[in-house]
């Protein structure tokens, strides 16, 4: 078991009452210095969490497959066209807007490969849970996610060896290859399952998926909260990462929505498409950085992933609510149109009926 010294100095008063001058339990001691057991609490606590958030998440993902169609997700599959809007957004945008804003804002270089690092890492599976809460495709969604983290194994040397060549040997980059394949079985076997339990038992998918989308907006916010004590890098960092972190998923939003508008997908498509490209996957980034650096460089960058996970949230949270607000007043507007439209149709039909002698059909009564 590893120790540490710790030093600490008494009074006479308490020597004479106490002849160690140690807590209870010290495992050596010498005069007024004492070794301590290590305090692992943050590493119990990291795990079981960790075990905790592990098995939400395959719940969670499991509802959401209850409300992926076979039929439908193997059209996806088939006719790719929406998965390689997708493929262009997450490989082709992302690592693109990341490149400009590294040059833009002159950070330094090793802050610039971290950037780069997130716009390289595949779509997480938070997008579908918010995807499902704004309406959008899930069967495209649960498709773009798998292909993108699937295609990452290739999609993410290939990017990273184009884009941080300026500033540092592609082949210092560690890409923790097992997390990618481990992602992807997380995603693949739960969402499995939940589109058998659909085909099988559509009724009981819907209940599910009403609490699985309940349990997966909590879990977004946890993996959140969890992330910032766990996290040990400085926060003290750059303003520059700050602003980058600020402004990189919102531009990942705006222009994964504009190409899939461009490209001629429907509005719920487009907003699939958008939220895919902006979320992207930051426990694997942070597990990159953590591979890849030494712990003198991690303290300039390492937050970076969690200044991106807050403002990725907090932005698919802005567009949650417009879409709702947009919806509740849709939705009003179109029940006044129907009704005015019924009361005129019944006039119609009254006058119609006196001028025919009063008779009116049990149809329109």
């Amino acid at each position: 078991m590893q120790t540490y010294l710790l030093s600490q100095q008494f009074n006479t008063r308490s020597l004479a009452e106490n002849s160690t001058a140690c807590p209870a339990n010290a495992t050596i001691c010498s005069g007024t210095s004492c070794v301590l057991p290590e305090d692992n609490f943050n590493e119990t606590l990291s795990v079981v969490l960790s075990t905790v958030l592990t098995i939400m998440l395959a719940l969670v993902m499991f509802s959401m497959g209850c409300n992926v169609d076979i039929k439908k997700f193997l059209g996806h599959i088939k006719r790719p066209w929406g998965i390689f809007v997708g493929f262009l957004c997450q490989f082709g945008i992302m690592p693109l807007t990341a490149f400009l804003l590294s040059l833009a804002f002159n950070v330094l270089p090793i802050q610039a490969v971290v950037v780069l690092i997130m716009g390289c890492c595949p779509g997480g599976t938070a997008s579908n849970v918010i995807a499902y809460w704004v309406d959008g495709d899930m069967d495209l969604s649960i498709s773009m996610t798998t292909c993108s983290t699937l295609l990452a194994m290739g999609m993410m040397p290939l990017c990273l060896f184009v884009y941080t060549k300026m500033w540092t040997d592609s082949d210092a980059i560690v890409l923790p290859y097992d997390s990618i394949g481990i992602s992807l079985v997380a995603l693949v076997i739960p969402v499995s399952f939940g589109m058998y339990f659909n085909h099988r038992w559509p009724s009981k998918a819907k209940v599910i998926l009403k609490v699985g989308s309940i349990v997966g907006a909590i879990l977004i916010v946890l993996i959140a909260v969890v992330g910032g004590i766990l996290y040990k890098g400085s926060w003290i960092i750059s303003p520059k990462l700050w602003i980058i972190g600020t402004i990189f998923p919102a531009a990942g939003y705006s222009l994964g929505f504009f190409l899939a508008r461009i490209a001629g997908l429907s509005w719920h498509r487009c907003r699939t498409v958008s939220l895919e490209t902006g979320m992207q996957n930051t426990q694997l980034c942070s597990t990159i950085v953590q591979l890849s650096f030494t712990p003198e460089q991690l303290e300039l960058m390492f937050t970076f992933p969690l200044i991106y996970s807050i403002f990725q949230l907090l932005f698919a949270l802005l567009i949650l609510g417009g879409y709702r607000l947009y919806r509740r007043h849709r939705v009003k507007t179109k029940t006044d149109v129907e009704k005015t439209e019924e009361k005129e149709d019944s006039k119609s039909t009254s006058s119609h009926a006196k001028i025919n002698g009063g008779f009116v059909s049990n149809e329109t009564k």
